[in-house]
């Protein structure tokens, strides 16, 4: 055991972090072992963790210490912060940068960021077609990652940067499709007709983490963009109906409209929407699906996985 390369996980106990963990620990010969670094040790998924053959530490990254304890003798790390915990920008910066600091004081030798990006590369803040949120952002929870990925090539962090898109989880919140007044179940998005929207399993971004670690030091400084899948909003419902054995209608809402329905975080997900929309030939396009099922053959297309989770989907 002493002689494999240890792989510190950030988030262990969550979707992605858990993705990565369960997918070393699934290949004992892999020579590669897991840390798992989770703020509460004592949950019941560390505890699972722990029985699979981590090693399960303390870590918080607003306590700066912790972390830096957790890198230590660490080979390398998967990497990931949760906007949605806390809905701020400039707090995921913050934890961003105690990720970089701790994982340069570790040498870390390889990390997996799981990353998003800067949606201000192609739409300049000055750009009216959608709002400024938190004072300097499009779509912030891509924009401060996108943002971080040059704090970690400014600390001369080797890193393979994994461009990640929208979860196929999201049918199983707030976005699965919800019965009308007519009775018929309708899929409601601000996508435009036509447009695609790349998908992934979430669970898909930490075990293609780990086929890229397994890859070797050839991927530093790389940049994989991320997806399962490509299809449209009308094709999402055909699928959605499929599984769910009656009919599913796709309704394209307008991005202002949505921005005005009062949805928690709707400016945020109506920018991210558009963002998908307007640029869908750079985002789209940066997400090669046959070369990334060469990079991790299991990688999930919406089929597989609503085979496996359509069950679990509750429609309104």
């Amino acid at each position: 055991m002493n002689d494999k390369k240890v792989i510190a996980v950030a988030g262990a106990t969550g979707s992605q972090g858990g993705g990565a963990a369960r997918a070393i620990l699934a290949e004992p010969d892999s020579g590669f072992t897991v840390r798992a670094l989770t703020r509460n040790p004592d949950s019941p998924a560390a505890k699972e963790l722990a029985e699979l053959g981590a090693d399960v530490v303390r870590a918080d990254f607003h306590d700066e210490p912790t972390v830096h304890k957790a890198f230590e003798g660490a080979y390398g790390a998967f990497l990931v912060t949760n906007f949605w915990a806390h809905g701020s920008a400039a707090k995921e910066t913050q934890e961003i940068e105690v990720l970089v600091r701790a994982a340069r004081a570790a040498g870390l030798r390889h990390v997996m960021w799981s990353t998003l990006e800067d949606t201000r590369d192609l739409l300049p803040l000055h750009d009216e077609r959608m709002p400024v949120l938190q004072d300097k952002y499009n779509v912030p929870h891509f924009d401060a990652k996108g943002e971080g990925n040059e704090l970690f090539r400014q600390a001369g962090v080797p890193t393979t940067f994994l461009n990640t898109t929208f979860f196929y989880q999201g049918f199983l919140q707030g976005m699965a499709p919800k019965r009308t007044e007519d009775g018929v179940l309708t899929l409601t998005l601000p996508l435009e007709d036509g447009k695609l929207l790349s998908g992934v399993d979430v669970a898909d971004i930490g075990r293609t983490a780990y086929a890229i670690l397994k890859g070797g030091e050839k991927h530093i400084g790389a940049t994989v963009n991320l997806a399962g899948d490509h299809l449209t909003g009308a094709q999402y419902a055909e699928k959605l109906a499929a599984a769910l054995g009656e009919p599913v209608r796709f309704q394209s809402v307008p991005y202002d409209v949505f921005r005005s329905l009062g949805i928690p975080a709707g400016d945020e997900i109506a920018n991210m929407f558009q963002y998908y929309g307007d640029f869908d030939q750079e985002f789209t396009g940066a997400r090669d699906l046959e070369a990334l099922r060469e990079l991790h053959p299991e990688l999930k297309d919406f089929d597989t996985w609503l085979a496996e989770n359509a069950a679990n989907i509750q429609v309104g």
